[in-house]
């Protein structure tokens, strides 16, 4: 999966809590809670949608770090694995 891939699929999962967002206006250093004015269930559909897009269970623990879109971006391109590859517990 390409950095590109990891973006739009971010911002597919950002879209579907908040419809109303402008992708060319996200700046990426900036917590997506307060740009997107996203609410602590938004924040969790997000998370769900990240989880069903990648295939990746993210701790709450580790929300934070998926706070910005760089932080995604980072945490995904690490943890995420290809369609179909097991997960080294297989």
């Amino acid at each position: 999966m390409t950095t590109v891939d990891i973006r739009t699929t971010i911002l597919d999962a950002l879209s579907d809590v908040a419809p109303e967002m402008e992708r060319e206006k996200i700046d990426p250093r900036v917590d997506l809670r307060e740009q997107l004015d996203l609410d602590s269930m938004d924040f969790l559909n997000f998370v769900v949608g990240l989880h069903k897009a990648f295939g990746v269970d993210i701790p709450e623990a580790d929300y934070r770090k998926i706070g910005t879109l760089d932080g995604c971006m980072t945490y995904l391109a690490a943890k995420a694995r290809p369609i179909g590859v097991p997960s080294a517990a297989a």
